[in-house]
């Protein structure tokens, strides 16, 4: 036998004679934006549970009696919580394109429901924001702010030139006032404030000119200006804000109790649970109002924590969007970014005495379902942006003279074949006759 056929049982094998098996290939590392979002972001939710349990457990026993569950708002949050953190996962991974193509519907479904909710809403201290009631109660404002983001996102990195002008920016400008108009009407100021500053932020991401904005800023102006002045109950939260002890009892009383509150923290609070003012002065202290709770339990420091958190998602969100892969991704991680922001940054100037109580809830920790899933679902699709996703169909090959590189190359090579058979081959030889590419032409012409 010849050493030309010996073959070797064990040269493709491994170890043990089995089967080499082939290398994974290991995962790319996750990005820092990426990492610092998912951590600010579970902080922030397990941080809102125990304060949400700690703001509301005393309330219930207090209304309800000893038999009463004062669970019953952590109980919600948990469930809400676990399945927003389900949604946000598979939005993580998979959904940044599906939303995009699904964003009208996001959008129609939006102004189907703040159209019903002024219809057939569920009053609540004067206000019909929500659908529903007990355990399926919608926001349908909530839904809005995203979807106001998403689809100010895809208007402008499907024709960024819109930006340049204020008769390109139109159409966001229309979508977003009309919808402005039916949360006021529900009445909802603090939300409406929200989404305007948030759209606006938006735009400044996608290169919106400043004298632009302020025109339309400044119309906005005039126009909250107005709906303060034309309701007696925002014209009275205006003036406890301009002279909080003009009425402490009245129009200034949450305002003041949560002055109380923040001062009797000091710097490292009184201990979770062993604040008073949620007991009997805080309406309301697991939503709106869970701020002033963090200042009373844990002090200073606890305040400068939250901020700390939402430094670092605001931080880790620009940053997302500053690497985004797209134009897409760009503007809709800044979008979503300041939403959040926005959002956080109201809530707190409120309970602080720096801007009038709008009822706008902090992100992540107050009671709100409806908040909760929302801006889980919007951290869903920073997250995606964050791990390089982008919202194209997919990458399009290179074609060269109306073929791919493949089929050029397959080509040449059966050209360069056809070629050396006319030529004689290499079998032939030089003896054969000789051909060549032009004769046909050669011999009509001569």
């Amino acid at each position: 036998m010849s050493a030309a056929r010996i073959s070797l049982p064990w040269a493709k094998r491994g170890r043990g004679g089995g089967k080499a098996k082939p290398k994974k290939k290991r995962a790319r590392p996750l990005p820092p934006e990426y990492n610092l979002l998912l951590t600010a972001t579970l902080c922030l939710l397990a941080f809102g549970a125990v304060m949400v349990f700690s703001a509301s457990s005393t309330t219930r026993v207090l209304s309800d009696g000893g038999l009463s569950d004062s669970a019953f708002y952590l109980k919600r949050t948990l469930l809400f919580g676990a399945f927003g953190l389900l949604v946000m996962h598979v939005v993580a991974r998979h959904g940044l394109l599906a939303v995009r193509r699904l964003t009208p519907a996001i959008l129609g479904v939006a102004f189907f429901l703040l159209l019903a909710v002024l219809a057939v809403g569920t009053d609540v201290n004067g206000s019909s924001r929500w659908i529903g009631s007990g355990f399926l109660q919608i926001q349908p404002s909530e839904l809005a702010k995203v979807a106001l983001i998403l689809y100010a996102a895809d208007l402008l990195a499907g024709k960024p030139k819109r930006v340049r002008s204020l008769e390109g920016l139109m159409p966001i400008l229309l979508v977003t006032g009309i919808a402005a108009l039916l949360i006021v009407a529900e009445p909802d100021l603090g939300t409406t404030l929200v989404v305007a500053f948030a759209v606006a932020a938006t735009l400044v991401a996608a290169g919106a000119r400043m004298r632009d904005l302020a025109l339309v800023g400044g119309a906005l102006a005039c126009f909250g200006l107005l709906m303060t002045v034309i309701e007696p109950y925002r014209m009275a939260r205006l003036t406890a804000f301009l002279d909080p002890g003009a009425d402490v009892s009245g129009a200034g009383f949450q305002a003041a109790q949560a002055k109380i509150a923040l001062g009797s923290g000091g710097l490292f609070g009184v201990g979770i649970g062993n604040g008073v003012q949620k007991a009997f002065y805080l309406p309301e202290a697991h939503t709106d109002m869970i701020s002033a709770v963090i200042g009373e339990e844990l002090g200073l420091i606890g305040i400068l924590g939250v901020v700390g958190l939402f430094a670092l998602f605001g931080y880790a969100g620009l940053q997302t969007a500053k690497k985004a892969k797209d134009a897409y991704g760009k503007v809709l991680a800044a979008g979503l970014t300041s939403l959040v922001l926005v959002q956080a940054t109201i809530n707190l100037f409120a309970v602080m005495g720096l801007a009038p109580l709008t009822g706008v809830p902090l992100p992540f920790v107050s009671y709100g379902n409806s908040s909760l899933l929302t801006t889980l679902f919007a951290v869903g699709l920073l997250l995606n942006v964050a791990r390089g996703g982008t919202a194209s169909a997919g990458k399009l090959r290179v074609v060269e003279g109306g073929r791919s590189p493949a089929r050029k190359k397959r080509s040449g090579s059966k050209s360069a074949a056809a070629r050396s058979r006319q030529s004689g081959g290499g079998s032939r030889g030089n003896g054969g006759p000789r051909r060549t590419r032009h004769g046909g032409r050669r011999r009509a012409s001569g």
